[in-house]
């Protein structure tokens, strides 16, 4: 398997793991320092594992369902690091009694990866809404 193969595949078990809503497979995914960094769509920065940790058990705790088709994924890797940048196309069912949440949503994320040995670990996510369709014309 190539570098960016390794990658590749790094960064979708990070979006399988939150499709299947196992914080398991999440925790997993992510580095084991606590210099790592999350940032949700809307939220705050998060800072240190406890926190990034946390902000996924409560997002999978309130998700009924989730599905994510990337596209526009490229990935540049350089020495031990390397960064993933995607589109994000999400159909959810997050129970929201306001309704806001759920159907479909557009996401551009930035996914940093450190290699820990053989592995490529998530160390940064940073995920951007996006608003309106983009179209200039």
């Amino acid at each position: 398997m190539t570098v960016e193969e390794a990658i590749t595949a790094a960064n979708a078990e990070f979006y399988a793991a939150f499709e299947a809503c196992d914080i398991d497979r999440m925790e997993a995914v992510w580095d084991t320092g606590d210099d790592i960094r999350c940032i949700h769509p809307g939220w705050p920065l998060l800072s240190g594992r406890s926190r990034v940790m946390r902000s996924w058990s409560v997002l999978m705790a309130n998700t009924t369902y989730i599905q994510f088709f990337l596209t526009g994924v490229d990935v540049v890797a350089a020495g031990d690091l390397a960064v993933v940048t995607c589109e994000e196309n999400i159909l959810t069912g997050i129970d929201d009694p306001e309704h806001g949440l759920g159907g479909s949503q557009r996401v551009v994320s930035t996914n940093v990866f450190r290699r820990r040995g053989d592995d490529w670990l998530l160390w940064v996510h940073h995920g951007s809404p996006v608003l309106g369709t983009g179209d200039s014309g």
